[in-house]
């Protein structure tokens, strides 16, 4: 019987998962030793390598003296706090990551809270003590008073302390003597973490992930919980609604460096991948054929955020993506909705609308950024916070914000956040930088880091993550400058850009083609102005020496996905298509917008 331990790595976003994980991997010898493996080796997919960072959690596994460390690897941002919270339920212990200069942040505190919750035992890593004016031990006190606020048991709080630097790769008991490796950590984790506890009984597992191959369909990937699973087993599938499916496993595969390897059977706590079944969600409990007994379901914290999709009906429509129809992209959502536990979708006021809800911006710019990649056209509309109704009274969202910010720049930053109904709860100071604790309307957060990078000289790290529901804070002014907008499609010309540059700053360069409708720039005034930039210089066959004055054109602004989201006013899309995206009107005829302006 193989001796198997279950570690989940959890830690706020860039305090280095991934990069621990990839010494760990090196570490197990996974790798030849001439093999260039290269960085970040589990951000395999290309979203995750351009943003760096983690979106899906990934399971490996490596061997370390005889023993099998199964490594969960989890993303830090709370937009995918749903992968987090699914992927817990695998473990027995967490690697707590903690920055040796930042210490503990929002997002730390929210898998921590989520890790205890379960039972896991902890081990605190401080990483990059190799930061100048890092402070480890004041970093493990931080660490050690946030697990008492979250009622961490006596167990749980006798936690071991390793420093290190994940990226120099070596790890030890003290950061001023550096090693040459990390086996001080993996010995630490066969030491500290406990063995799962082997449960005799009919067979149980949770579904707590979803994997997919082209020649063997959805794998369902969970922790067997009780029991041994057989290859050609027959088994019931039990369902999060309480109904009983009976059905047959094809292949059970074990978790074996980075891949899966085919076994015969798989006993109780170590992490397997099983195929052959069809219908099954994350959340369904596998069990005995004869006597099902399910599994408690996975909860999930409800999505705090909501958008408008719709099928593309601009004049563009077609001209670059494969899937543009209503069938096409409700397929792809109910699709997404199989993996993504933290997504809603329910049918909008049309046939050709869907209200998406999730965790935030990121979370659904996402699906929105995966989907064009996969050649689909879609429009969204502006990202609407999701109210409730709690004792009558109306409630919104509030997070936690914190702003680590250069001092200098500090009272701007709180000014735009009081702004937007901001309430500042504490302010500490880290050598020339502050630290500043915002509890804000989730409203409020939409469109703000942009500002607050503009306002700080991108200088500034921002953090949030959910708290709870309050009552609602009154009417936010979100966004002052009005639009500039296409009085007709067709070419834009430098000449017409030339004369109306004072009107605002644009969107769109010379050459580009644009719609009548289509927001082409940001007008310096609050209210929207319709501009014509096709207009052409008209010829004329009179030779001129010298009179024409050169075009001096200002490079247009370019907004990434999650900006132009968080820019549109309620009465616009974003249309998103495989090659371009572009603001407009809902309503893209002038005199039409007009009339509906007045009713």
């Amino acid at each position: 019987m193989q001796d198997i331990r279950n570690i989940a790595i959890i830690a706020h976003v860039d305090h280095g998962k991934t990069t621990l994980v990839d010494k760990m991997l090196m570490a197990g010898h996974l790798f030849r030793d001439n093999q260039d493996a290269g960085n970040l080796i589990l951000d395999n997919n290309d979203l995750e390598r351009e943003r760096g960072i983690t979106i899906l959690s990934k399971n490996v596994s490596i061997t370390y003296k005889g023993v099998k460390i199964n490594i969960i690897d989890t993303p830090g941002h709370s937009d995918f706090g749903g992968e987090v919270e699914r992927v817990l339920n695998m473990a027995d212990g967490c690697i707590l990551l903690v920055d040796a200069f930042e210490g503990p942040m929002p997002q730390t505190r929210f898998v921590l809270e989520k890790a205890l919750k379960i039972g896991l035992k902890p081990i605190v890593v401080v990483n990059k003590v190799d930061k100048p004016n890092c402070r480890p031990e004041e970093v493990y006190e931080m660490a050690f008073d946030l697990m008492c606020n979250l009622n961490a048991t006596e167990d749980q709080l006798d936690f071991p302390v390793v420093y290190g630097s994940a990226k120099n790769g070596w790890m030890g008991e003290d950061w001023k003597t550096p090693t040459d490796n990390i086996n001080y950590l993996l010995d630490k984790i066969i030491e500290v973490i406990p063995a799962p506890k082997r449960l005799e009984g009919t067979p149980q597992m949770l579904v707590t992930s979803l994997d997919y191959s082209n020649y063997t369909g959805r794998i369902a990937v969970g922790r067997v919980h009780r029991g041994t699973l057989k290859e050609g087993q027959n088994v019931t599938i039990a369902h999060r609604d309480g109904t009983m499916e009976k059905t047959k496993i094809k292949e059970i595969h074990t978790f074996e460096g980075m891949g899966h390897r085919k076994i015969e059977q798989m006993e109780s706590g170590d992490i397997c991948a099983v195929i052959g079944l069809e219908n099954f969600e994350i959340g369904d409990t596998i069990c005995d054929f004869e006597n099902p007994e399910p599994l408690p379901p996975i909860t999930i914290d409800e999505p705090t955020m909501s958008m408008l999709f719709a099928i593309n009906d601009s004049p563009f429509f077609g001209k670059e993506g494969k899937y543009c129809t209503s069938r096409q992209i409700d397929e792809r959502l109910q699709k997404e909705l199989q993996r993504n536990l933290a997504l809603r979708v329910k049918r909008g006021s049309g046939f050709d609308n869907w209200i998406v809800s999730g965790r935030g911006v990121l979370h659904l710019s996402v699906l929105i950024e995966t989907m064009r990649r996969e050649g689909y056209e879609l429009q969204v509309g502006q990202p609407q916070v999701i109210f409730k109704e709690i004792d009558g009274k109306k409630c919104e969202p509030i997070e936690e914000l914190t702003i680590n910010v250069p001092e200098t720049f500090s009272s701007k930053i709180i000014d735009m956040v009081t702004r937007r109904k901001g309430e500042m709860t504490q302010m500490e100071s880290q050598g020339d930088r502050l630290n500043i604790s915002f509890d804000i309307p989730s409203r409020g957060i939409i469109g703000l880091r942009t500002n607050v990078l503009t306002a700080s000289q991108g200088e500034a790290i921002m953090a949030h993550r959910f708290k709870e529901y309050q009552p609602y804070k009154g009417d936010m002014n979100r966004r002052v400058n009005g639009s500039m907008i296409a009085l007709e499609g067709g070419t834009v010309f430098a000449y017409a850009l030339d004369k109306l540059q004072d009107r605002g700053r644009f969107f769109v360069s010379p050459q580009e083609q644009v719609y009548a409708g289509q927001v082409v720039g940001e007008h310096v005034h609050d209210n929207d102005i319709v501009v014509n930039v096709t207009k052409a210089k008209q010829l004329t066959n009179v030779r001129a020496s010298g009179t024409d004055e050169k075009a001096h054109i200002i490079p247009p602004v370019i907004f990434s996905l999650e900006e132009a989201l968080e820019y549109i006013k309620a009465d616009e899309y974003v249309e998103v298509t495989p090659k371009s995206m572009r603001m407009r009107k809902i309503i893209l005829d002038h005199t039409e917008r007009k009339r509906a302006g007045r009713d």
